[in-house]
């Protein structure tokens, strides 16, 4: 426990403290908005699409090489 000599001390920490609860919710806002992006269902199909073509692909150089 820090122990305070002046009350400017206390606001600086106040004011400090402030800034990176400011800072820490900003950064959630960024989380947010980025799972949001991730759970649209564009991104989920071109996830299936390129998982997709990756295994056609594998498939097809398979049969090539038998």
């Amino acid at each position: 426990m820090k122990n305070y000599t002046t009350f400017e001390e206390i606001e600086y920490d106040l004011k400090r403290l402030s800034l990176e609860r400011q800072i820490a919710l900003e950064e959630l806002k960024g989380v947010k908005g980025e799972l949001k992006d991730d759970l649209k269902p564009v991104h989920w199909m071109q996830t299936v699409f390129k998982y997709a073509s990756k295994y056609g692909s594998l498939l097809l150089l398979k049969k090539i090489i038998k």
